[in-house]
């Protein structure tokens, strides 16, 4: 695995993210619901799994692009398998 980048949801992603995970990394940032508190808001971590582009907020959502090319989004404690 190699480590790409970080950023805070919300904030427009950097240049190392992909354009094909840009689409879902922004409709995960508009759904998320806003803290009136002022929390600080979560980040996104950016790597890449055998060439394949994953970014992962720090909540557990995951953007990721399959090995057919599609973009998936879903839940770290979903089974991949199962």
């Amino acid at each position: 695995m190699q480590l790409g980048t970080r950023w805070t949801s919300g904030d427009e992603p950097p240049a190392a993210v992909p354009a094909v995970l840009r689409p879902q990394i922004a409709a995960v940032d508009r759904a998320m619901p806003r803290d009136d508190l002022g929390q600080p808001r979560p980040r996104w971590t950016l790597t890449f799994l055998e060439g394949r582009p994953i970014a992962e907020l720090d909540t557990g959502v995951i953007v990721e692009a399959s090995a057919s090319g599609d973009v998936v989004v879903r839940h770290d404690d979903e089974d991949e398998f199962g």
